[in-house]
């Protein structure tokens, strides 16, 4: 093994990066792991489900899979499903599911270090935190880190599909 072989080696062993999209929610910038994400879509037709709990828009067509679509504004009691201006859906793989994610806005790309990502507050009993990875300095703004399968994996989503 050349010296070259084992240089790349090494650094790709203590490379403790990690790429996040960020995307925003009444203008407050969260971001989720890249690997999670699948691609991302404008607004397109969503078919509400009845009964659904109301941060879940409804289903919509994929190229011929059905997928849950979640309002991120609803589930975080960020805005009311009724304000809805420019949104984007960015659908995601989490446990062998798809899911659209609606936000406001896909913001950009970051990578941050392990060592940059803070614990989450603690907000007391009250709040429920645990879908926070952690938080995120980017110039002298705060991103919210989403750990994207807590935030998933307690939903009954209807029409979840598994990934193909």
């Amino acid at each position: 093994m050349d010296s070259h072989s084992s240089h790349a080696k090494s650094e790709r062993s203590t490379d403790a990066t990690t790429q996040f999209l960020t995307f925003t929610l009444q203008e407050e910038e969260y971001a989720l792991d890249i690997l999670k994400v699948q691609e991302i879509k404008g607004l397109t037709k969503i078919t509400p489900i009845p009964n659904a709990p109301g941060y879940i828009r409804g289903v919509m067509n994929l190229r011929g899979t059905v997928v849950p679509v979640i309002d991120l504004r609803v589930r975080f009691n960020t805005l009311s499903s009724e304000s809805q201006h420019l949104a984007v859906i960015i659908v995601v793989n989490v446990a062998q599911r798809i899911v659209g994610l609606m936000v406001d806005t896909v913001s950009d790309v970051l990578r941050f270090d392990h060592s940059e990502i803070e614990a989450a507050p603690d907000l007391g009993r009250s709040v429920d935190t645990t879908f926070i990875a952690g938080m995120a300095k980017t110039g002298d703004k705060l991103v919210m880190v989403l750990d994207i399968d807590k935030l998933l994996i307690g939903d009954e989503l209807p029409g979840a599909s598994e990934a193909a």
